[in-house]
């Protein structure tokens, strides 16, 4: 009679096994966790980049704006942005080609920032934005 032998796996095998789908199963946790965190960035992102769009179309509303800044705070969802307008001539911030007057224009920034890490750069949107009187070229002689 002959004995044979159960074909089935050994503990060592079972063990290797179990170790190489843990390894894998982490890697795919870390990819999970790391989608997580860009889903979460890319939504404050976005709440950043409609609040500047709101505080500019704000400042745009009222015609031509005057000089000057104004912030403040706003908290949505527990997320915290900061915002920044900050209009100025934008005949003294630039340098004029020759010929060209930019007499009645100014320049609006918005900046939001959000989080309360250092790191995070700010969402800026700047425009231009002129008179809408238009005046008559003055006569040289």
């Amino acid at each position: 009679m002959r004995l044979e032998r159960a074909r089935a796996f050994t503990l060592i095998e079972t063990v290797a096994a179990l170790a190489i789908v843990s390894i894998a199963l982490l890697g795919l946790l870390q990819l999970h966790l790391i989608s997580i965190r860009m889903a979460d960035k890319a939504q404050m992102t976005t709440q950043a980049v409609l609040l500047a769009q709101e505080k500019m179309a704000e400042v745009l509303s009222s015609g031509f704006p005057q000089p000057g800044m104004r912030s403040g705070v706003v908290e949505t969802d527990g997320v915290r942005l900061t915002w920044r307008t900050e209009v100025t001539d934008a005949s003294m911030s630039q340098r004029q080609p020759l010929g060209v007057r930019l007499d009645n224009l100014r320049r609006l920034s918005v900046d939001v920032t959000y989080g309360d890490s250092p790191r995070e750069r700010p969402i800026r949107l700047t425009t231009c934005v002129a008179e809408k009187k238009i005046r008559e070229p003055q006569n040289r002689t």
